[in-house]
């Protein structure tokens, strides 16, 4: 069994890839839940249910987010009647957001209704939230403290930030399914998901990052940042804004040593003598996914 710290777009698509191989291991996912939002009253889980389309075959490849298909009828009525419509939520998408809010007012958890969701639409990998609790990434920019939403989706992640703060993480508790899943596994693998904004807000759960130093020979990673960039998202930017390296070292350095085992891309092979001194094994591959030798390799690399 693995267990795979996940984000959004990239864990989704690592899953999707390890998930496809000929004899593909258990698989359980802990999750993100720090740009978890509340909005016309719904609870909306955006890495959780990106990771839930991805692996049902439903998601929109082109957007990285939301379902193929989609229809915005709901949104046009309330962006014409003047209704807040900055967050996009299409019709069949909205489905989702009214079944978990239904069921977490029922008494329900995060964990329960994600167990749910992935049985009802056939996928076969366990989605664990790392807390049933509240947690909130906040950004400090020029235009203010932003919600990880507004900072996002509002800003289209444009305004520079000086600060990341995860509110609630400190008083959150690591649900009891997540914790089993990083001691069972027999590797734990932290996903090419943006450091500071998808995979951070997990490690700041009190108990999670313990949990995971503590299998760091264990631990293999792969850089979300290839020749200096991101593929999606504003990782390289946050990065540099927070006074990071830019490269798969800088993201190397920003774990330290929770990680025992790196997979970087070919583009940044000259990168392997100084990982290897600062103490870790080094995998070297394509790690851009989207065709399926390029996703069967990565795989390979990641369980082998």
């Amino acid at each position: 069994m693995i267990t795979v710290l996940s984000g959004g777009v990239g864990a989704a698509r690592l899953l999707r890839a390890l998930r496809a191989t000929s004899h593909p291991p258990e698989i359980r996912a802990v999750v993100n839940v720090g740009d978890d939002l509340v909005l016309h009253g719904l609870t909306i889980c955006p890495d959780l249910d990106t990771i839930l389309y991805t692996l049902a075959g439903l998601n929109n490849d082109q957007t990285g987010w939301g379902l193929a298909g989609e229809s915005w009828r709901v949104m046009a009525e309330l962006e014409a009647i003047g209704g807040e419509s900055w967050f996009r939520l299409g019709d069949r998408d909205l489905a989702t957001h009214l079944y978990r809010t239904q069921r977490l007012a029922s008494g329900a958890t995060k964990t329960m209704v994600s167990a749910e969701l992935a049985s009802t639409l056939g996928v076969n990998v366990t989605l664990l939230p790392v807390t049933d609790d509240p947690v909130a990434t906040v950004f400090e920019t020029a235009e203010g403290r932003l919600s990880f939403q507004e900072y996002f989706v509002r800003h289209h992640h444009a305004v520079r930030v000086s600060g990341v703060e995860i509110v609630g993480a400190a008083s959150a508790r690591a649900t009891p399914a997540a914790f089993s899943a990083l001691e069972a596994a027999h590797r734990i693998v932290i996903a090419p998901s943006n450091p500071i904004i998808s995979i951070d807000p997990i490690l700041q759960v009190p108990g999670v990052r313990d949990a995971v130093r503590a299998r760091r020979d264990d631990v293999i990673a792969v850089s979300p940042i290839i020749g200096g960039v991101a593929l999606k998202g504003p990782a390289d930017r946050l990065l540099a804004e927070l006074g990071h390296d830019v490269s798969c070292v800088g993201v190397a350095d920003f774990y330290g040593d929770l990680v025992g085992t790196w997979v970087i891309d070919e583009a940044d092979a000259a990168h392997e003598a100084t990982l290897r001194d600062r103490g870790y094994d080094v995998r070297i591959t394509t790690t851009v996914m989207g065709r399926a030798d390029h996703d069967a390799a990565l795989a390979a690399a990641v369980l082998s």
